[in-house]
């Protein structure tokens, strides 16, 4: 059965970068008054001459924004489970080779965090681990899945990729949405970047989402981690991923992230900057490109730019993030974290500014016993 990989193949034989150099502003305003735009088109609104008419990107991603999604924001929060992991990935903090504190909450530990993590009003969670299946494999995944059901009313998941079998049963268990991203679209530079672990085997990471879709996740979730590659092919590919799993999998909601390298103690990769400009730029074009996306910001940004980007494509937003195992009660002050949170507002703090700039703070928008609904 044929896959995004294949898709992918093809667009790999196009050189972005040569044709987002000649394009012109005639193109790019061109591509903004079509109502449904072909890749091209959308390669217009990267190129670096789309920067001249950035505040006219800005206005339409706006439009687009309050017209599919109105004045929401949904609001969840991650809960790191286990930062053990098998992986070598060069740039992050959880990799195999670094020197950490490690740790794998019990179930026990992880109700702790789930209880005071409920009692800010949060009802979607997005729980996390590495790639370590010994210590938080699909057994243990199932337990504090159900253990979740019992506070949050969406429960999404950050781990390491399985096969259809395996998410069903997480499906089952209350899992209503999957988040994985591919780090870099460049297959020679992931391997670079993944030189031992499981995580090396590209094409099942990229096959991933499809799988997750198939076991009838209603939520997923995908992204490129900017920095690793030139961002504007990555975008690309991206935003055609995006693309691809929606016609194909129209059951799921699909969302793009766009998380940028932060410090993490252990990193070795070398980084290729991507500015705030930049970002915005992705963002305003996923938003115009993918109309009815899920546009997520993490608290990997700061709360100025993540303020600024409120109604501007981005609809859901992280508050109050730890980043490692047990950091909201068990272990607030230890470290070992995956990567350095530079929003560090309260969810109380996040809710006030987004009611303030007269939006509404989603809390929950969907329930488990609706699953039942659409089967």
């Amino acid at each position: 059965m044929k896959t995004f990989y294949d898709e992918m193949l093809k667009t790999n034989e196009i050189n972005v970068g040569r044709l987002t150099e000649n394009i012109n502003g005639d193109l790019v305003m061109r591509a903004l008054e079509k109502d449904g735009m072909s890749f091209n088109d959308m390669l217009c609104l990267l190129s670096e001459r789309a920067l001249l008419h950035i505040d006219i990107l800005a206005s339409r991603a706006k439009e687009m924004t309050d017209t599919h999604f109105g004045k929401n924001i949904n609001l969840y929060i991650p809960l790191y489970l286990s930062n053990e992991c098998s992986n070598s990935c060069s740039y992050c903090g959880f990799n195999v080779n670094a020197v950490i504190p490690r740790n794998t909450l019990t179930i026990a530990e992880a109700e702790i965090e789930m209880k005071r993590i409920a009692a800010t009003g949060m009802k979607n969670i997005l729980l996390l681990t590495g790639e370590a299946p010994a210590k938080a494999g699909v057994g243990y995944m199932e337990h504090v899945i159900k253990i979740a059901s019992l506070y949050f009313t969406q429960i999404s998941l950050e781990v390491y990729p399985m096969d259809i079998p395996e998410y069903e049963r997480l499906v089952k268990a209350g899992a209503t949405g999957l988040v994985i991203y591919q780090e870099t679209y460049d297959e020679t530079l992931y391997a670079k970047l993944h030189e031992t672990g499981p995580k090396k085997n590209f094409r099942y990471r990229l096959e991933a989402p499809e799988r997750a879709a198939q076991a009838g996740f209603r939520f997923i979730g995908i992204g490129a981690l900017l920095g690793l590659s030139e961002w504007r092919k990555e975008a690309a590919l991206m935003f055609s991923h995006a693309k691809y799993l929606s016609k194909k999998y129209w059951r799921s909601d699909i969302a793009l992230s766009f998380p940028r390298i932060t410090p993490a103690r252990g990193c070795k990769t070398e980084i290729a900057p991507v500015s705030e400009t930049e970002l915005r730029q992705m963002i305003f074009t996923a938003r115009i490109y993918l109309e009815h996306a899920v546009i997520n910001l993490s608290t990997r940004e700061s709360a100025v730019f993540r303020d600024s980007m409120i109604g501007f494509g981005v609809t859901r937003l992280s508050a109050g993030s730890k980043t490692n195992p047990g950091g909201y009660e068990i272990h607030p002050e230890a470290s070992g974290e995956q990567f350095m949170v530079n929003d560090t507002r309260t969810v109380e703090e996040v809710t006030l500014f987004i009611s303030e700039r007269g939006y509404y703070p989603v809390f929950k928008d969907w329930d488990i016993s609706l699953n039942e609904k659409i089967k």
